[in-house]
């Protein structure tokens, strides 16, 4: 199954960063005491009493400054990560009282309807400390923190695991081989589902996120049992706007840790991105069977070393994933995708 998802929320520079990399058993995230350094989101997977999680490390929300673009793209980050996430960790500073955007922060958690746990931290001295201020945000008792120092960080997991959904084994045949199609919005993924499955089982259109959700799908090919897990848009439930759809990579992370292979899906036309590493890299140190599939090569203009060309510059962007295997094709024309399940199978044993 996959890992629940746990959110680190909060406005700038009240310790998100330090919280995350104090989960995360590493200097992950870019810690600096000033507001508004950690502006992308960071995942790693975490474990607490035997319970696996993801945990997300949001840009903090800020409100009183929306108009500025980094702001704005920060807060839509953090919306992105409430929306995905199964238990948001909401982080304050227990040092001074709650501001303005603290106040709209949790307007916000609560009408996510997900769990929330608020986090006071930067607390030095645990006897002493008084955050009676922090009830009036409406989202129950304060748990004392501090990140830096790695106090009653115990009692906030303890908190955290509380709220995870009850642990449920998938039941599939051990030879059945579960695949996941990852890659950005409008790379083809439902595209190549749909020649896979031989159906227009997934609604397929050139707007990226009109796949509502994950659908999974059984089939069969030569005797053998596939289960194909589609991400295809990697869209949001709720009012997230389309723009912020390149930001999002949990749908593909949650869709990875259930997968034997990954079918990592790259557009000819655009090459290997940023966010395509992120994924690959994901999926590499979760040590996954991965293909390399560069789809929409029927609208690249070649020649004789064309391929060649694009596969070493591929590699050169992938330079971690020397191993996994790439295949040229056309989801919409069909070309090599039957070479595909091939390559699954080989990658599989």
């Amino acid at each position: 199954m996959s890992k629940p998802v746990v959110a680190i929320v909060g406005r700038p520079n009240v310790g998100k960063s330090t919280l995350f990399n104090r989960l995360a058993g590493g200097l992950v995230a870019i810690v600096e005491n000033r507001p508004g350094v950690t502006r992308d989101r960071l995942y790693r997977d975490s474990e607490w009493l035997g319970r696996k999680f993801t945990i997300i490390d949001t840009g903090g929300i800020e409100f009183v400054n929306e108009n500025t673009p980094i702001t704005s793209q920060m807060r839509r980050q953090a919306e992105i990560a409430i929306e995905e996430s199964d238990v948001i960790v909401f982080v304050i500073d227990a040092q001074i009282s709650p501001t303005p955007d603290d106040d709209m922060i949790a307007q916000t958690l609560r009408r996510s309807g997900k769990p929330v746990i608020l986090a006071a931290n930067k607390v030095e001295n645990f006897a002493k400390t008084e955050l009676y201020e922090f009830y009036n945000l409406g989202l129950g008792e304060p748990i004392p923190i501090s990140a830096v120092h790695g106090m009653n960080i115990g009692d906030l997991l303890d908190e955290v695991i509380s709220h995870f959904p009850e642990e449920i084994e998938e039941e599939v045949d051990p030879d059945t081989i579960r695949i996941a199609v990852i890659g950005r919005p409008n790379v083809g993924k439902s595209s190549l589902v749909n020649t896979l499955l031989g159906e227009e089982r997934v609604i397929v259109s050139n707007i990226p996120g009109t796949t509502r959700d994950a659908i999974d799908s059984a089939f069969e090919h030569d005797g053998k049992h596939y289960i194909i897990i589609d991400t295809a848009g990697m869209r949001r439930k709720g009012r997230i706007e389309e723009l912020t759809e390149q930001y999002s990579v949990s749908r593909s992370l949650r869709a990875v840790d259930r997968s034997d292979v990954i079918l990592m899906l790259i557009d000819a036309g655009e090459g290997v991105t940023e966010q395509d590493k992120k994924i690959a890299g994901y999926a590499h140190e979760a040590g996954k069977g991965i293909v390399l599939v560069v789809n929409k090569w029927d609208l690249i203009e070649k020649d004789d070393k064309t391929m060649n060309r694009f596969e070493k510059d591929i590699r050169e962007e992938l330079g971690f994933m020397q191993y996994a295997p790439t295949l040229f094709i056309s989801a919409k024309t069909g070309q090599r995708v039957a070479k595909l399940l091939e390559l699954v199978d080989f990658v599989a044993e």
